[in-house]
């Protein structure tokens, strides 16, 4: 049976329920993915840091679009070293939370010790984790069938982001959400996801998943999600919590919703259970 962590120290005077958050952006999107829960967890009461990976920054959607040349080679290590760098000037370890390719760097992190506790929402494969959905394939084919562009930043069609972030929209209504919030991907981090799910040992996504002083980690799933659909969660828990480690890693899947768990409707409900248990987790280092 897993060990509940204790959650009773604190450091500088921090409470668990005090924490700062720190919430990690996915693939195609920028940290305004995340405002819709990064508003709910700063009325709760918590600092809440949402940066964008290397070349997003604080850049909106649409100079994005027209300039990509900044996304262009940058790989997951660099992205991660760069989360890195922010969470280590914070004064205690942070909640991390991430979605999708933020959900594999938020176990990368985790396998650094970066966070009090850890959520990752619909989070893609770590290294070794080879299930392979046909809906998550095809998520990637655009990119993937394309080597030569490895260290591209192809743009998502509206189409594909229908697919993709709307499938429980009408096309009319996806289009909108297109305008809002989709930006070029970062070709290199998906080429690298791929690359690693069937090389757990030196994979780019590779992380210990047997350690034992990793703090508490929740797996989020959408019963519709065809980017990172529940197989893949259960099995990344299924991989931790195989190993016999005492770490905590559950697993959570809420019915009806897509790869959009952070603002589908409904969305508070996802939010306030992942802040919930992440407190109610977290390891505060005195």
């Amino acid at each position: 049976m897993n060990a509940t962590p204790d959650t009773t120290s604190t450091a500088a005077g921090t409470t668990p329920e005090k924490l700062p958050i720190v919430l990690v952006h996915g693939l195609w999107m920028t940290p305004a993915s995340w405002d819709t829960w990064a508003e709910r967890f700063r009325a709760a009461g918590h600092e809440v840091i949402v940066p964008g990976w290397p070349g997003i920054d604080d850049r909106g959607v649409q100079d994005i679009r027209d300039n990509p040349e900044a996304l262009r080679g940058v790989g997951l290590k660099e992205i991660v070293d760069h989360y890195e760098r922010i969470i280590t000037a914070l004064p205690v370890k942070p909640i991390i939370m991430g979605h999708s390719f933020g959900g594999v760097i938020t176990q990368m992190l985790a396998d650094r010790s970066l966070g009090a506790a850890y959520v990752g929402v619909a989070p893609a494969q770590t290294a070794g984790i080879s299930v392979l959905p046909l809906s998550t394939l095809r998520t990637g084919l655009p990119i993937l069938s394309n080597p030569f562009g490895r260290n591209g930043a192809k743009p998502l069609s509206k189409g594909h982001f229908h697919f993709t972030f709307g499938n429980d929209l009408s096309r009319a209504e996806s289009d909108v959400l297109w305008e809002q919030s989709a930006v070029p991907s970062y070709n290199r981090v998906l080429f690298e996801g791929v690359a690693s799910t069937m090389n757990e040992k030196t994979g780019v996504t590779h992380v210990d998943y047997a350690r034992s002083d990793r703090a508490p980690l929740l797996v989020i799933t959408g019963g519709i999600d065809h980017v990172a659909p529940p197989a893949i969660g259960k099995a990344i828990v299924a991989k931790y919590n195989g190993t016999g480690s005492p770490s905590v890693v559950e697993y959570v899947e809420y019915a009806g919703r897509t790869h959009r768990l952070v603002s589908q409707t409904g969305w508070e409900e996802i939010a306030d259970h992942a802040l919930t248990w992440a407190t109610s987790h977290a390891t505060v280092a005195a």
